[in-house]
Parts: structure tokens; sequence; C-alpha cells
């Protein structure tokens, strides 16, 4: 009988197989290394062109935050821009198409994929300019932003450019177009001057007394008790006044700054069909200044003519610029709830906002420059809160007057969000020498108010009121002498 065979146990080397273990990792990690690895590139979402005399900007908006080299090339005139981490692609090579033959400032673009992951754009310039290029963190609705703002190398005289552009006379005529110095009503049914006001509209040189007397307010087309007694003491204030001056041969102009709040990067609110703030008040302020313009030694200058953006501090800065006697901010309102309806009148506070909705609306008009996209490198971080401590109670009581003049006339024609004007923060508000108001015409969040802001009729009825406003407040509050008259 055979024996049974003993299976005996092999000694395993733990440490060899360790050491196999470690090498064959090794070797794949090594492998993964030294493979090529495509580098992810950034994809350019939207491009965007926005052309103003002021200065245009190219917007280029991006899933990711990109780095760009720029330098000038001179005769001609050009501006070469590198932009690392970026592919070629349609929608970049569609700035070509975007670039407007009006545009002030730059002839055309060429893009090209220079070398791996660098693009670069040539634009080709039709005169010298002063470029700033940043980068913009995403903020609202965008993405990561790529900006260049071409600015010209010598800025426009603002006065210069307000001459140019208004339609008024400072010989104390109206232009020929004007219906108001005939005496028959402006477009919007604006109530007619009086005869014995037409007559001496038509006499030069005026005092700014004589001015005045032709801004007085038709009572006939206002019979509100309040107001009426207003005017009663604006006329005693105006004869008192015309002693003074009996003899001043000078024509006192009175300078408006309207502000079409947004532009071009800031759409500001939109409504339910799809209309967009910026857009709205535009066509409001234009509808303004032309309704200003009629009457005599009065003139406008809009913040913005176009679809483009201004910084809030620039706004200010422009108004200060040509020595504006009044400042008017026009906005369209928007709210979570789109039963929220009504028009507002707004001005500055230093003390805190006289109601939560007065503040969270400031708050979120605040948010312009970020939405629009302001260069911080440049911006003076100190502006605002210098133009706030400058500000005096003078002024605040002189907008608050400003305003409770126009916001019982806009009542005339739109219900009213509140009876009284209320306060808060504006940054666009805090000039420390002019008298400033925000307008809230109505809620563009809400689908009834939403078609009467796109209405053109609407849109006079607000502008007259507005005018009509204006016109009780010089008349109740003569304009001091500036100390340079422009």
């Amino acid at each position: 009988m055979s024996s049974t065979p003993q299976i005996r146990p092999q000694h395993v080397n733990k440490g060899a197989v360790s050491r196999r273990t470690v090498l064959k990792a090794g070797a794949t990690l090594l492998l993964s290394v030294l493979a090529p690895v495509r580098a992810y590139a950034a994809q350019i979402l939207a491009v965007r062109v926005w052309p103003a005399e002021d200065y245009t900007r190219v917007t280029l908006e991006n899933d990711a935050a990109l780095k760009a080299t720029h330098f000038i090339v001179k005769d001609p005139e050009r501006m070469v821009v590198d932009i690392e981490g970026l592919e070629l692609n349609p929608t970049l090579k569609s700035l070509v198409a975007k670039i407007q033959s009006n545009d002030p400032y730059i002839k055309q673009v060429r893009v090209g994929q220079n070398r791996p992951n660098v693009v670069r754009l040539v634009f080709d310039l039709k005169e010298e300019i002063k470029p700033q290029v940043f980068t913009l963190a995403p903020a609202g609705n965008y993405k990561h932003r790529l900006i260049f703002d071409l600015y010209p190398v010598k800025a426009a005289d603002p006065i210069a450019a307000m001459i140019e552009k208004g339609d008024w006379s400072g010989d104390g005529k109206t232009p020929p177009s004007s219906a108001a110095a005939a005496g028959s009503a402006p477009k919007g049914d604006m109530p007619p001057l009086k005869p014995g006001e037409a007559q001496a509209a038509a006499q030069a040189p005026q005092t700014p007394q004589a001015q005045l007397e032709a801004l007085k307010p038709d009572t006939k087309a206002d019979p509100r008790a309040e107001l009426k007694n207003e005017l009663k003491t604006a006329e005693a204030q105006t004869r008192a006044a015309e002693k003074v001056d009996k003899n001043g041969k000078l024509v006192r102009m009175l300078t408006v700054v309207l502000d079409p709040g947004h532009g071009g990067e800031d759409p500001g609110a939109s409504g339910k069909n799809g209309s967009r703030e910026k857009d709205i008040v535009l066509s409001i302020a234009k509808r303004l200044k032309a309704r200003i313009e009629e009457f005599p030694n009065m003139r406008v200058m809009l913040t913005r003519d176009g679809d483009y953006f201004v910084p809030l501090g620039t706004r200010v800065e422009k108004a200060r610029k040509v020595q504006a006697d009044l400042f008017v901010s026009i906005h369209a309102d928007a709210f979570v709830q789109p039963t929220a309806r009504g028009s507002s009148v707004f001005v500055l506070s230093e003390k805190g906002a006289s109601s939560t909705a007065a503040r969270w609306l400031a708050d979120k008009e605040n948010l312009a420059d970020t939405i629009g996209g302001v260069n911080v490198k440049t911006q003076d971080r100190q502006l605002a809160s210098v133009l706030l401590d400058l500000s005096t109670t003078a002024q605040i009581n002189d907008s608050l007057r400003l305003g409770k003049s126009v916001l019982g006339e806009i009542g005339g024609i739109n219900r009213l969000h509140k009876g009284s004007v209320e306060q808060a923060g504006f940054a666009v508000l805090k000039a420390p020498d002019i008298p400033s108001i925000l307008i809230e015409t109505a809620f563009i969040s809400n689908p009834e108010e939403e078609a009467k802001l796109l209405d053109d009729g609407y849109q006079n009825q607000l502008a007259d009121a507005i005018v009509k406003g204006i016109r009780r407040y010089f008349a109740k509050n003569p304009p001091l002498a500036k100390n340079r008259l422009t």
C-alpha cells in the first residue's frame, strides 16, 4: 500500500510582490504623464459691440477667465490684442460682421489663430485712441467678460457737444419748429403759453426773471388748489427778483441733464413681453428733451443718447461739467410680484432710506456698475463716498421741492406708487450742488403698465407732465447766477 503524498506549502516572498506592484504602478503613472493631453480652451459664448461718441466697447463673453495683452501700432493706427487660452470659433469670428460703418473709432477688426491657444485680434482704427482692457467676473446673467473700451485721446467738450446736439436758442427765441413760441400747443397736448408769455418769450435779450415769467404754468390747465397756491407764491417771488436785475443784459441759460438709466451691457429691468428698461427710458428721455428745448433759454444734455453703458459716477460728473441746474434720472421699476404698479419719485437721503422698498430699489439701481461693467482700476473708489459727504442739506431740500413738483404732475396721468417723494442712497443722485431726482415712470414688470410704457401716447403724456413739473419748480425757485455763464 502506497503512502499518501505530502503537500508542502511554498513560501511567498511578500517583499518581491510589493516591489513588483510598485514598479507596475509607477510605469503606468509615467506613461500617463508623458502621454499628450489636449489643453482645455475657453469657449467664447457671445460677442457684443457698443459704439458711441463717448467710447466704443467690445465685449467677449466666455465660460472662463481670459488673459489678454495688447499694444498699439502706428501708421496706420491699430490696436493688437492677443488672448491666451483660446481657440478660434464661429462666435468669435462673428465679431468681424458686428463692426458698424458709423462706429466712431473702429474701422474694421481682423480675427485669427496667432499660435496654438492664442487668438489675435487686430482693430483697424479711425483715429488715435486710449484703450482700456480689463476683465469682469460673472454678474447677473453674464459669465466671464473680457472688455475692450476704446476712448478718444481728447474727449469732446461736454458744453460744445450739448450746443451741437441741442435744438434750442440762446437769444431768448425758441426754434422755428417750436409750437410754444407761437402760443400753440406743443406735441403731446402741452398747454399753450399765455399770449403775454409768448410775446415775452419772443423778446431778446431777456433777464433771468423774464425767462421765469415765460416758464410759469398755465393755471387753467391745473385747477388743483395746492399747486395754485404755490404758483401765487412763485409769482410774488419772481416779481421781487425782477426788481434786482432789470438792467441784466446776459441771458441765463437753464441747463437740465436727463439721465436715461442703464444702457449697453446693462439692460435694466425687463417686461413679460420682452421690453427692456434701457430702451424705454431712452425713448422717454428723448421726447422730454425735445419738449424742454421748445421753451426759451432752456437746454438739455443727455448722459447717454444711444445704447451704451455710462457708469453711475460718470453720469454725475457729466452733469457737473455742464454746471447743470437740474438732474433728472429716468427709470422703469420692476418687482418680483407683477401686481406692483404706480409711478414714484426719489431723492437722495443722507440718513437712510425712507422705506424698506426705497432701500431695496436703491440697492438694485446701484448694481448698475456691476452689471454694466466698470474698470475698477480707473474708477475712483472714493468718488461715491466723497460726493455723499459733500451733499448738503440745501441740495436735498431743493431736490425734494423739485420731486414734489414733478410727482404732482405725474399723478395726473398715472397712479402713484406712493403719494410722497421717497428718499434713499441712490449713487446717481449724489451730485453735491445739483438738485437731483430719480423718476420710476411705471412698473415694467406689471403687464398693464408695460403696455403703457411701450405706448407713444403715454410716453408723450409722461414727458409733458415732467416738463410742467420742472417749469413749476423753476418758477418757484429762480436759479442762482453761476460762477461762469455758459
